[in-house]
């Protein structure tokens, strides 16, 4: 198998990935969905690599490899032990409509990836990638759960990924490195605030902020 259909294999878990995260309200699958994607976005440099392997690239992989694929699940596991929440009830948009605004989205993925001229061995990971951004948005903007809000930044972080692998491959490790330290340090930050908003209202809902008085 070429390179070529390696990277249009790879993208194919990453949109279902996003399709599944839109359509599920079990906390744990959405922990596991978005540790798959992660995963597998992780190798994605070696397969965008140009030239032979470098150490740049490897300690960039395992780096990635180990906090997306490990590190995250388990200090998400760890916080939703800690609360009672198991799924999430009643969105601000139906799963429905969310998974219809995927498909959406990734359509004007692929058709944003045609305007802007990427190359052919490029133009599905372009696209599975802004489609990831955009999923994450969604699930941002559209779940009440601090938790669900949580993987929907932790998938448009995914997308940012990928997209920088099939943009800059081989970019400053340096810079690469620090924002997945900075992801670390956010996810570990927002695991302690669900937390305690958990300790405060008895429940994860952002919309509960509204009570909050001086």
């Amino acid at each position: 198998m070429d390179m070529i259909s390696l990277a249009h294999a790879a993208v194919v878990p990453v949109i279902l990935a996003n399709l599944a995260l839109l359509a599920s309200s079990r906390l744990v699958t959405c922990i596991r969905l978005v540790a798959l994607q992660g995963a597998v976005i992780s190798v994605t440099p070696l397969i965008f690599e140009s030239g032979p392997l470098t150490v740049h690239t490897a300690v960039l992989c395992a780096v990635a490899l180990g906090l997306k694929g490990v590190v995250f699940p388990l200090l998400l596991h760890r916080t939703l032990r800690r609360v009672v929440v198991r799924h999430e009830i009643e969105p601000y948009l139906g799963y429905p409509l969310s998974i219809l605004l995927g498909i959406l989205g990734l359509l004007a993925s692929l058709w944003l990836a045609g305007r802007l001229g990427v190359p052919a061995g490029s133009y599905r990971s372009f696209a599975a990638a802004f489609a990831a951004i955009l999923t994450g948005l969604l699930l941002i903007v559209t779940r009440k759960k601090a938790f669900t809000q949580v993987m929907g930044y932790l998938t448009a972080e995914n997308g940012i990924f990928l997209l920088t692998a099939v943009l800059a491959p081989g970019g400053p490790l340096f810079i690469e490195l620090a924002i997945l330290l900075d992801v670390f340090v956010a996810v570990f930050v927002m695991g302690i605030a669900i937390h305690h908003i958990n300790r405060q209202f008895d429940c994860i809902d952002t919309d509960r902020f509204c009570s909050l008085k001086d």
